[in-house]
């Protein structure tokens, strides 16, 4: 992006309603990745494709598209057998993206969790786990990312870490979500947190733009985003999924159609989310219908 040109949180300052993209993991194994084939590889064997899925997304109105770079960690790297290849893998993710953006629009690294607990729950420390980190947005930032995407948290004190590496390391927009699952009492995280604790606190922590993404269709998300929204006057990214999957004939199924995820993405916007987008099962149809949706919807 052009130094000069307006960033994402001065869009966001000036109104504008930013829609994002759609799945990555979708996108890939529609594409040919094997169930359990590691995503960030084909940063390497499959070029082509990880360029191609960037191009789709923002040809279908994406302002902001993310780098396949979600398991990009040391840790989650190192259970595919590819830990040293991290900084290639995120680096390549960010350049493959940043390949096929068009003029004012924008490249997010999307960093998911790295699959461990942090002592004394688990064996990692948190000097370990903020080095993963720090690896990790360097070198998207290298590749040319704008932002980092700490995405599908589910644990404050790693988000919090990841959040501190980027912003320690990098001149990077830090946007952070966390995904919730809804129960008898309501949204919580699997480890306990509220959509209402997750926007202040992921705002202590210095993320620039807080949210949610995956683990729910566009209804509970509408409702999630009010409760984030009633929290914190930051701005709110929202990734939604295409309903609840079901299995049939072997293929997985998303329910939630592109014309009704558009329509209920308007309803996002209403309550005051900045950055609109899709998680698992949304593709470069349901970015097209939300983005020509909002097009005509413009000042109303």
């Amino acid at each position: 992006m052009n130094l000069n040109s307006p960033g994402i949180l001065d869009r966001i300052s000036n109104g504008e309603v930013l829609v994002s993209d759609g799945a990555t993991g979708t996108f890939l194994q529609q594409k040919g990745l094997e169930p359990g084939g590691c995503p960030e590889e084909f940063n390497v064997s499959h070029p082509e494709i990880v360029r191609g899925m960037a191009k789709s997304y923002f040809d279908a109105g994406s302002d902001m598209v993310l780098t396949n770079s979600f398991g990009g960690t040391k840790f989650r790297q190192t259970h595919y057998g590819f830990g040293d290849k991290v900084d290639e893998f995120n680096r390549l993710a960010a350049e493959h993206a940043k390949s096929q953006s068009k003029p004012g629009t924008f490249v997010c690294g999307s960093v998911g969790p790295s699959g461990e607990f942090l002592e004394p729950l688990g064996a990692v420390s948190e000097e370990e786990l903020y080095q993963a980190f720090c690896s990790q947005v360097t070198s998207l930032e290298q590749g040319g990312a704008d932002g980092v995407v700490i995405e599908t948290m589910i644990a404050l004190d790693e988000a919090s870490i990841a959040i501190r590496a980027a912003k320690e390391n990098t001149n990077l927009t830090v946007i952070s979500t966390m995904t919730f699952d809804k129960g008898p009492k309501g949204y919580f995280t699997m480890m306990g947190i509220t959509p209402e604790q997750a926007a202040v606190e992921l705002v202590k922590f210095g993320a620039d733009i807080v949210g949610t993404n995956c683990g729910n269709g566009i209804d509970n998300m509408i409702e999630i985003a009010s409760m984030m929204r009633d929290a914190t006057d930051s701005p709110l990214l929202v990734h939604s999924n295409a309903g609840i999957p079901s299995l049939k004939g072997g293929e997985i199924i998303y329910p939630e159609p592109p014309s009704y995820m558009a329509e209920r993405f308007m309803k996002l916007k209403e309550i005051g989310v900045n950055i609109i987008g899709g998680c698992c099962g949304t593709g470069p149809d349901h970015i097209s219908a939300f983005s020509k949706l909002l097009e005509e919807n413009q000042g109303i």
